[in-house]
């Protein structure tokens, strides 16, 4: 895939990423993506079915979708590969991306997660196209 792609997948608001089960079986959860160079991120907790499928395999589809996860007609699945980053560089750089995308959404949710005390508890899942 071109860098065009991943562009156009991270000017979408909503992504659906899906992972696969060891049996093989897909599971899709709509996020929020921003890029990064040549790759895209998203923000999960480290405890996610997300990052534990990815673990087990890192094989990952990437399509447009609304924030309830519906796929509209003709949308494209990209296939990709993801891989769960930790480092401070990468998390500040999502975060940065995040609040500049989101704005006062991504920062409430922040907020949030400062008064659950589960602040500084996310990992980047990285997706290269």
């Amino acid at each position: 895939m071109t860098s065009s792609a991943v562009s156009a997948l991270a000017a979408e608001t909503y992504v659906s990423v899906t992972t696969f089960r060891k049996s093989g079986e897909p599971v899709s959860t709509p996020v929020w993506v921003v890029v990064d160079g040549d790759r895209l991120l998203v923000t999960t907790a480290p405890s996610s079915g997300k990052v534990k499928r990815i673990r087990h395999t890192p094989r990952v589809h990437v399509t447009p979708c609304d924030m309830r996860g519906t796929i509209a007609e003709g949308a494209i699945a990209v296939p990709a590969t993801a891989a769960i980053r930790d480092d401070p560089a990468t998390r500040d750089a999502m975060d940065a991306a995040l609040k500049k995308k989101y704005g006062a959404k991504y920062t409430a949710i922040r907020l949030a997660q400062k008064v659950r005390g589960t602040a500084g508890q996310s990992v980047a899942v990285e997706i290269r196209l």
